[in-house]
């Protein structure tokens, strides 16, 4: 005989699902053409950078360029200020590959910026050790100020993963230049210096190295202090 199955009231209700909350980034899936980023907008290394090329080929087997694909779309994004889809058409050459497969690696990394920024780009991070520090207070102040302050386009803001700083968190890139130990207070500051060229990279917190003042800095310091 067939057991019957009876369904019985849950006594716990079933867990919620989390909601993730939205995160301020430049992910583009797809390429949208635009008036400054179309198949028709015509891009070119400089002289220099070619030089640069050079050089970082050189370092791969010659069947194996497309090992350098990520340093040139860097190099690219430096020159131009964005990695546009002339700058990648223009590394899918020179690496002798599909442009597709120079889309695919922009696409997926975050640090490729694949629309036009502003000249104080920031990029404040929200990861794990960051946040405990009040990262997201720091993100707030940062987004509220550009808000209010970039009517000239010269700022351009972003969360990003791990930059790598954990202890000195929490930690703001901008331009790729790192400031650290950073309040909601402190990244107005920053932004304002840094448009008048006063910016001071580094700690606000007076530390002048990475290490956390408040604790020992070797295992032994003690016994080492005592004999």
């Amino acid at each position: 005989m067939l057991r019957r199955f009876v369904s019985v009231p849950r006594t716990l209700p079933l867990r919620a699902t989390n909601v993730a909350a939205v995160r301020s980034h430049h992910i583009v899936g797809v390429h949208r053409d635009t008036k400054v980023n179309n198949q028709k907008t015509p891009f070119t290394f400089s002289d220099e950078n070619k030089k640069e090329i050079e050089k970082i080929l050189a370092k791969y087997p010659p069947q194996y360029k497309k090992g350098a694909i990520m340093p040139l779309l860097d190099l690219g994004q430096h020159q131009h200020g964005f990695c546009s889809i002339g700058v990648m058409n223009e590394v899918a050459k020179i690496c002798e590959v599909p442009p597709m497969r120079v889309y695919e690696v922009a696409s997926f990394y975050t640090m490729f910026q694949r629309e036009p920024i502003g000249k104080c780009h920031v990029g404040v991070c929200t990861n794990i050790a960051c946040m405990l520090h009040g990262a997201e207070d720091v993100f707030a102040a940062a987004k509220d100020f550009v808000k209010n302050n970039n009517a000239d386009g010269y700022y351009s803001l972003e969360e990003v993963e791990c930059s790598g700083a954990c202890t000195n968190a929490p930690v703001a890139e901008v331009n790729n230049i790192y400031f650290e130990d950073l309040t909601s207070e402190g990244i107005v500051q920053v932004l304002k210096d840094f448009k008048q060229g006063k910016a001071v990279p580094g700690p606000y917190a007076g530390r002048e190295s990475l290490v956390n003042l408040k604790v020992r800095r070797h295992l032994c310091l003690e016994r080492r202090h005592s004999t």
